[in-house]
């Protein structure tokens, strides 16, 4: 249960006084998910993106132009625009013993004009000056105030985000209103981490957001912003270790196994193990052989060599006498996967299958038999792995491959599948470290940061796209030397079908100079038509693969040596990684064309310098982390795991490791949060809605 006290927090914004039902529909829609109402607790964690300075109140005379200033006028002259339809202005003359200054109304109210700006009366202005034919005049004033107006008008004024039809002052009034019912809640930080950082308490942090003394209290860095950031790192932080406990609560079981499944896959392969990936799997067996659960995250770059960790893991689950599952996002992954791993399994004496959606029922129905009857080692599949009936016999080790394309909820669910199953998450997305701490906090983490031998780098170039020609005719002198291409779409609005035509519009195109070589795979393709064009890419019966970015996860073709991304400035700098990976992969020079359409923006400009200078996947992931912050890095939001509303994890990196080391201190003097502390913590979870944490403690 929510502690009471946090109530009047989770109340909706439509109750506060002032917001009707119109206004009401419009907070909604800048606050609330989608279908969703927006509550206070959203308006008070929607923090301003920039102050008015109104400290400036000069004379008329010294009042500089184009700067915001308060002016202490009197109203000498109400110029009404002639006319009944008249489309020209209201203008009206102030004064004071300086000068005069017209203010300048376009299809205004002409009552309301009259009314807050009477003949002879003194007013305050607020606004900035201009210079029209040689006269000075504001053009619709943002304040127009008599005496009483003026003395609660702030000196420096909060900026929200707005949506259409939301008027700046309907969130700066229901913000005061929100202010004013935020309860007395208990100190959840240490009192010695508050001290040395200099840290107010959270209701005072949060009135200080709001209220800004000058620009300087917009800065991550301010007291105040560092508290906020601090209090939702600790909760996030915490909730994840209390979720890790309870999933490594339950014991594990052993796999102790006598090598023979390991060193024949090993002794198998054409190439030898990185240091990197043998450190990964001391890591992995020492898991295995331990009879806690294992949880580990295996990151390494584009070809680091992961399906390899993978593949010698299950081996030696195998050796246990247990089975193991490899889930994959897609189709053409999964059967990519067991084409693969398939010779080296069965050369080992494993016996292996493949199950996703395609497989006809009739043959499933034998699989999910074979499979729960201890007849299959290794399954290899897609979701389908977790939907439906299926059973394993004894199911030891679940590998999840590209993480951040499953919710927690798909990879518990594998792990469900059996008793005490260990499991390893794998990706090929670099993620930042301080990333790695808050959406992967739950697993150990080990990462593969060297290249297996082989592996060319690939040179990159940036060309704007009227020189798309130089880059057909480039194409067609490879391809008459046996090269073949990716061509990569781009990304249209975020819109599936536009995408789709723009896909289709540049196959056709390339169609002209290249005939039946080229082919196209879209998201929208049935599976098998879609594997069919892949098959034909792999065999050299197509030269040119027109794609959109469903070929950036995992696609292994070694003879494709050419990478375009046309439209490259509208990618991501890990999405542009992960399409470049798709190159580089055989013994041939590889060479990725990034053609961009200008002008480019300064972040575009920063994505397309950084993928040039480097290859390096960890330190672009940095990067991209710095240019976009936390909320789009990992694609597809993982169910479970809210983003940082408060927090910025470029700049509050210091704070999270703190928020870290204070988690598991908390944990472990007082593992079921029942001390005094530990029940402000509770309120403290619920306030940043890791609630599943909470559930977690109570089902204990």
């Amino acid at each position: 249960m929510r502690p009471s006290l946090l109530d009047p927090l989770f109340g909706r914004v439509a109750a506060l006084p002032g917001v009707g039902p119109k206004t009401a529909k419009l907070f909604d829609r800048l606050l609330a998910k989608p279908g969703g109402e927006a509550r206070v607790l959203d308006l008070l964690f929607h923090l301003p993106s920039n102050v008015i300075d109104r400290s400036a109140r000069p004379t008329i005379a010294a009042a500089p132009l184009d700067t915001m200033v308060v002016l202490k006028v009197r109203v000498a002259e109400l110029r009404r625009p002639q006319g009944r339809y008249s489309k020209a202005p209201y203008r009206v003359l102030v004064e004071d013993e300086t000068g005069d200054v017209e203010l300048v109304f376009f299809l205004a109210n002409q009552d309301w004009i009259e009314r807050s700006l009477p003949l002879g009366a003194t007013r305050w202005i607020s606004g900035r000056i201009e210079l029209y034919d040689g006269r000075r005049q504001i053009v619709h004033p943002d304040r127009v105030l008599d005496e009483a107006g003026f003395a609660k008008l702030p000196v420096f004024e909060a900026v929200y985000g707005l949506t259409e039809g939301l008027q700046a002052r309907y969130v700066l009034r229901a913000t005061e209103e929100a202010l004013a019912r935020l309860p007395a809640l208990p100190e959840w930080q240490d009192a010695s981490v508050l001290a040395a950082n200099k840290l107010p308490p959270f209701v005072e942090a949060l009135r200080a957001a709001h209220r800004p003394e000058n620009a300087g209290a917009l800065s991550v860095q301010h007291p105040a912003r560092q508290r906020l950031a601090l209090d939702e790192l600790l909760a996030s932080q915490l909730a994840l270790r209390l979720i890790r406990a309870k999933l490594r609560r339950p014991a594990g079981r052993a796999h102790i196994g006598d090598g023979r499944f390991t060193r024949a896959i090993e002794a198998a392969l054409p190439f030898r193990l990185t240091g990197a990936q043998r450190r990964t799997l001391k890591d992995i067996d020492a898991d295995l052989a331990s009879d806690k659960r294992m949880l580990r995250l295996v990151q390494g770059d584009v070809g680091s060599g992961k399906t390899i960790v993978a593949a010698l893991a299950i081996a030696r689950v195998a050796e246990s006498g247990r089975q193991s599952a490899l889930m994959a996002p897609t189709e053409i992954l999964a059967r990519q996967h067991y084409e693969r791993l398939a010779p080296l399994f069965e050369g080992a004496g494993l016996r292996i299958a493949l199950l996703t959606g395609r497989v006809k029922p009739s043959e499933r129905a034998g699989l999910h038999a074979a499979i729960g009857a201890g007849e299959i080692d290794v399954v290899i599949g897609t979701h389908a792995l977790v939907q439906g009936d299926l059973a394993f016999h004894d199911l030891g080790l679940a590998v999840v491959d590209e993480q951040h394309r499953f919710g927690v909820e798909q990879r518990l669910a594998l792990g469900a599948k059996g008793d005490g199953v260990d499991v390893l998450v794998m990706t090929a997305t670099p993620i930042p470290r301080t990333l790695a701490l808050t959406a992967f906090g739950d697993m150990d983490c080990s990462a593969l940061d060297e290249k297996p031998p082989g592996r060319t780098s690939v040179s990159t170039r940036a060309l704007p796209a009227d020189r798309i020609g130089e880059v057909v005719g480039g194409l067609q002198r490879a391809l008459a030397q046996g090269a073949r291409a990716y061509w990569v779409c781009p990304l249209v609005e975020e819109n599936e079908e536009l995408d789709l035509a723009a896909a289709e519009a540049r196959h056709a195109d390339l169609v002209t100079y290249f005939g039946a070589s080229v082919g196209l795979v879209h998201g929208r393709m049935k599976g098998a038509e879609k594997d069919a064009v892949m098959e034909g890419f792999q065999r050299g019966e197509i030269k040119i693969l027109v794609a959109t970015t469903v070929i950036e996860v995992g696609v292994d073709v070694p003879e494709a040596t050419i990478m375009v991304i046309e439209h490259a400035e509208r990618f991501g700098l890990a999405q542009l990684h992960q399409l470049r990976g798709r190159v580089g992969r055989g013994k041939g020079e590889s060479s990725c064309l990034l053609l961009y359409k200008g002008p480019l923006s300064e972040a575009a400009k920063a994505r397309l310098t950084t993928i040039r200078q480097t290859e390096d996947g960890f330190r672009i992931a940095e990067e991209d982390l710095r240019l976009r912050g936390e909320g789009e890095i990992l694609g597809v939001r993982q169910a479970g795991l809210p983003g940082f509303r408060l927090a910025d994890l470029s700049a509050h990196a210091r704070l999270l490791a703190i928020a870290r080391d204070d988690a598991e201190l908390i944990l472990r003097r007082d593992p079921d949060l029942v001390s005094e502390r530990g029940a402000a913590l509770r309120a403290l979870l619920y306030l940043f809605e890791r609630d599943e944490a909470v559930r977690l403690l109570r089902a204990g």
